[in-house]
């Protein structure tokens, strides 16, 4: 019941902080892979890593999970984190990157307001990269909510905003 309360519109997530099994593994993931850069570190057992010099977007930390195996998938925990990029040229680099380095992916849609790659982390953490339509491209139903699905992406086209062969 939200008793008439709701966030204050500019309310964003500011950051998410992952229990990996070994430091250096996950930071070849978001550092070297993904391209995150590393603000701090807090000795051996945990790092901070932002995009465009925020002091984080993303903690990675072994403080309970060193060595530790990825959580069961069929368990109560974080389904995936997901990594908004500004344009839809900046996801087909990423897309680009990803392939070059025979990263797999779970899955690629289209869900009408938004495109979305996902794959998993060295942990088994589930990661989204994806980007948003311009809200004058949304659909919206006759009571006003939005449109959403999910449907394969268009890989090729995607692909098309680099303006290089696949």
């Amino acid at each position: 019941m939200s008793n008439g309360y709701t966030l204050p519109a500019q309310t964003r997530i500011g950051h998410i902080h992952l229990k990996v099994a070994d430091l250096q593994r996950a930071l070849a993931f978001y550092r070297d892979l993904l391209g995150f850069e590393v603000t701090t570190y807090y000795g051996d057992q945990a790092v901070f890593l932002s995009a465009g010099g925020y002091h984080h977007h993303i903690g990675l930390n072994t403080w309970q999970s060193k060595n530790e195996p990825p959580a069961p998938p069929h368990s109560v925990g974080l389904y995936h984190t997901a990594i908004l990029y500004p344009t839809r040229k900046d996801l087909a680099a990423i897309f680009m990157r990803l392939r070059a380095a025979e990263y797999p992916l779970t899955g690629a849609s289209d869900h009408g307001v938004s495109e979305a790659l996902y794959l998993n982390d060295p942990d088994g953490n589930g990661v989204e990269l994806y980007w948003d339509r311009p809200k004058d491209l949304w659909e919206y139903e006759s009571d006003g909510s939005i449109i959403m699905y999910t449907r394969p992406l268009d890989l090729r086209s995607l692909i098309g905003e680099l303006d290089v062969e696949d």
